[in-house]
C-alpha cells in the first residue's frame, strides 16, 4: 500500500501541489486566526473549515470552486448553531443530527457543489460536538470561520491558483433515475439508517465521545455507489482507523500536546490527508486519525484510552454502515458496474465516430472532448469494480474476470486516444475501409450495451483481417475491435454466473 501511494502517477504533480497548497492555506489560516485573538477552540474551528473548503470543493471551474466556498457559511453558520443551542438537549439534537446526516447525502444529486455543502453541513454539526460548542461561543466561531475561508481562499484563488492552467475536468453525473430508483436517494436513507444505528451504539460506549461512530458511518458513505464499494471503503476506514492509532501511540501521546512537534506533525498529517486521498483510502484514514490526536493533545485530554474508545466508535460506524447498506434498499455492485461500463462503451462509439468524422473531411467533429470525458467513466468502473478485484475477495473466478473487463477498457481507451491524435493530423486521409471498421465498432458497442434476455447467446465477436502497418488509423479501430469482441464473454456470460453479483 505504502508503494502505490508514493509511486502512483501524479501528472502535473497536482497531487503534489494540492497538498503543498493545503498545508500553506490551512497554516496560514490557523496563523491568522491566532493572530486576530482567537481562543484554540476558534483557531482549530478555523483550521477546519479551511480544511474542507479545500479539501471538498471540486467544482469542474475555478469560478464554480469560488461560488461553493462563498456558500459554505450559508449552509455551516444555522448549522453549528443549531449544534449549539441543542447541546444540553440530547433528543432533540441527535434528531437533527440524523437529519443532517441524510439531507447532507440527499444533496449529492447536485453534483460536486451539493457534495461539498452537504459535507460542510456534517463537519460543522460533528465539529460543534468535538470541541463541546455552546452558544456563547458563536460569535467568536463565526468570526474564525469566515476568517479562516477568507485566508484559505486566497491562497487558492489567488496566490497559487494552478488550476487556472488546466482544462476543466470532466465529472460524469451519476446514473439517472427518479425516487427510490435514484442512487443518492437511497444512499440519503441508508446513511440515515445506519448512522442511527451508530448514534444509539456510539453512545452506549461513551456519552461524551458517541460522535465518532457516527462521523464513521459518515464517511464511509462518501464516494460510494453500491453496497460492495461501501463494504470495502469500511474496511479500509478501519485499517486506517488501527493504524493512525498505533501511529499515535508511539508519536502524539508521548508529546503531551508540546505546541511546537504537535504542530509540525499537524502540518505532516495535512499533508498526508491531501496527497494520499485520491490514491488510497486506508493511508488518508491514518493521516485523519493522527491529525485527531494531536489536536486532543493539544486540547489536553490525549491518553491510550481515548484512542482505544476511537477504534471502537470506529468499528461501530463501519457495522452500521454494512448493516445499512446490506438490509436498507442495497444498492447492487452488479447493477451499479452495468452502468458505468455501458455509459464507457457509449463513449467510446462516440469517440469513434468523432475521429472518423473528422478523417472524412468534417471541419466540426471533434473527438477530443469525448476522450477526456472517457477517463473519468474508466474511473468510476474502476471504483465499482474494487470490491471484486480487492485482494480478500473470495470470489477468484468473478476476480479473474472483473480484472479482464478492466484491462481492455484500458485497451479500448488506448486505441481511441491513438485514433483521435491521428484524426488531429491534417496530413490524414479518409480512407473508405474506415467507414467499414467505425460501422463494426458501433454494431459491437449496441451488442454490448443491448439488454439481453435470459438464455440469450454470447454476443457475436468480431473478426476482422489486420490491416497494414501502415494506415495507422485502421489499426486503432482494428485494436479498438479485438478489445470490443473479447469484453463480449465476461459481459455477456450468463445470468447464473454474472461479472459482480454483490
Amino acid at each position: 500500500m505504502l508503494k502505490r501511494v508514493f509511486v502512483a502517477p501524479d501528472p502535473g504533480r497536482l497531487r503534489l501541489r494540492g497538498a503543498v497548497r493545503a498545508v500553506l492555506g490551512i497554516g496560514l489560516a490557523v496563523t491568522v486566526c491566532g493572530l486576530a485573538g482567537h481562543s484554540l477552540v476558534g483557531a482549530v474551528t478555523g483550521g477546519l473549515a479551511a480544511l474542507l473548503a479545500l479539501f471538498t470543493v471540486t467544482d469542474a471551474t475555478v469560478r464554480g470552486q469560488l461560488v461553493t466556498t462563498a456558500l459554505l457559511p450559508a449552509v455551516g453558520f444555522p448549522v453549528l448553531a443549531a449544534a449549539a443551542v441543542l447541546h444540553d438537549h440530547p433528543v432533540t439534537r441527535d434528531t437533527v443530527f440524523l437529519a443532517v446526516v441524510g439531507a447532507g447525502v440527499y444533496a449529492r444529486r447536485w453534483g460536486p457543489r451539493g457534495h461539498a455543502l452537504g459535507v460542510f453541513a456534517f463537519m460543522t454539526f460533528f465539529a460543534a460536538q468535538f470541541l463541546h460548542t455552546e452558544p456563547g461561543r458563536l460569535p467568536e466561531l463565526y468570526a474564525a470561520v469566515t476568517l479562516a475561508l477568507l485566508v484559505s481562499s486566497t491562497v487558492r484563488f489567488g496566490l497559487w491558483c494552478y488550476e487556472r492552467r488546466l482544462s476543466p475536468a470532466a465529472v460524469p453525473a451519476p446514473p439517472g433515475g427518479r425516487g427510490l430508483a435514484r442512487t443518492t436517494t437511497r444512499q440519503a436513507i441508508q446513511a440515515t439508517a445506519g448512522a442511527t444505528f451508530a448514534l444509539v451504539a456510539g453512545q452506549l460506549l461513551s456519552d461524551q465521545r458517541w460522535y465518532w461512530a457516527v462521523g464513521a458511518t459518515w464517511w464511509i458513505f462518501v464516494n460510494t455507489a453500491s453496497r460492495g464499494e461501501t463494504l470495502v471503503r469500511g474496511f479500509r476506514r478501519a485499517l486506517g482507523t488501527v493504524l493512525g492509532i498505533a501511529l499515535g501511540l508511539l508519536v502524539a501521546v508521548p508529546l503531551h500536546g508540546a505546541v511546537v512537534p504537535t504542530v509540525a506533525l499537524l502540518a505532516v498529517s495535512v499533508f498526508g490527508i491531501f496527497y494520499t486521498a485520491a490514491v488510497s483510502y486506508t493511508w488518508m484514514m491514518l493521516a485523519v486519525t493522527l491529525l485527531a490526536g494531536l489536536l486532543y493533545g493539544l486540547l489536553g485530554v490525549l491518553d491510550p484510552a481515548l484512542l482505544a474508545l476511537r477504534l471502537a466508535e470506529t468499528g461501530v460506524g463501519a457495522l452500521g454502515a454494512a448493516l445499512a447498506v446490506l438490509c436498507v434498499l442495497p444498492v447492487t455492485t452488479h447493477a451499479t458496474t452495468d452502468a458505468w461500463i455501458q455509459r464507457a462503451l457509449r463513449c467510446v462509439h462516440l469517440c469513434t465516430a468523432e475521429a472518423a468524422a473528422r478523417l472524412a473531411g468534417s471541419r466540426t467533429a471533434d473527438p477530443t472532448p469525448h476522450v477526456a470525458a472517457l477517463e473519468p467513466l474508466l474511473s468510476r468502473v474502476r471504483l465499482s469494480l474494487a470490491p471484486l478485484v480487492h485482494p480478500l475477495s473470495p470470489l477468484r473466478a468473478r476476480k479473474a474476470r472483473a480484472r479482464q473487463v478492466l484491462a481492455l477498457l484500458d485497451d479500448c481507451a488506448r486505441e481511441v486516444r491513438g485514433l483521435a491524435a491521428v484524426a488531429a493530423d491534417p496530413e490524414a486521409s479518409h480512407d473508405a475501409r474506415l467507414t467499414a471498421a467505425c460501422r463494426r465498432v458501433e454494431a459491437a458497442v449496441e451488442a454490448l450495451t443491448t439488454p439481453q434476455l435470459p438464455g440469450d447467446a454470447a454476443a457475436a465477436t468480431v473478426s476482422v483481417a489486420h490491416p497494414p502497418e501502415a494506415e495507422p488509423a485502421l489499426m486503432h479501430l482494428h485494436g479498438l475491435e479485438r478489445a470490443l469482441a473479447e469484453l463480449s464473454t465476461p459481459l455477456r456470460s450468463s445470468p447464473r454466473s454474472p461479472l459482480v453479483d454483490a
